[in-house]
């Protein structure tokens, strides 16, 4: 017999209580549990980064962080960023710079440079690239999602101010 765990976290600022199974992820209790399923599974062994999320401010592989690990904890995922009307200005910089494409990767990536600009919100090109460098995306070549990073950090790109 399974003892299932009472668990609670904030989710996007929200309050979410739920029952599960010991060894539960959280990614799996974000997508199976709490039907929040921008959050990708990739490869569910923490080496693509779909599933990247903030935890606490902190950067996170949601496939391998078991959830009664973060009991209490406040989580972001990129539902979360624009609670309100409009686009967030990460999610209007990747629209605007296609960095895109087929989409797989992108929340992750979201992710991974919110925490980047939550903690550094002037990044260099090279603090860009070392923070997305857990997250694989097959499409972009990462130009256009590093060029749409430093966008929303209000830096102008190299590769676009030479497109200008």
């Amino acid at each position: 017999m399974t003892i299932n765990s009472r668990v609670s976290i904030e989710l996007n600022g929200r309050s979410q209580d739920m029952l599960v199974q010991p060894g539960t992820t959280l990614l799996n209790a974000l997508r199976d549990t709490l039907n929040y399923t921008a959050t990708k599974r990739g490869c569910d062994q923490g080496g693509c980064g779909a599933c990247t999320v903030l935890v606490d401010g902190q950067v996170v592989l949601s496939c391998i962080i078991p959830i009664e690990t973060i009991n209490g904890a406040r989580v972001e995922t990129v539902e979360g960023l624009a609670p309100g009307s409009g686009l967030h200005p990460l999610q209007q910089a990747f629209l605007d710079g296609f960095a895109t494409q087929c989409g797989f990767c992108t929340s992750g990536m979201m992710m991974a440079v919110k925490g980047l600009l939550d903690l550094n919100p002037a990044p260099s090109r090279e603090d860009v690239i070392e923070a997305i460098s857990g997250n694989v995306c097959r499409c972009t070549g990462y130009t256009s999602i590093i060029d749409a990073a430093l966008d929303a950090a209000g830096i102008q790109s190299a590769s676009s101010s030479k497109a200008a």
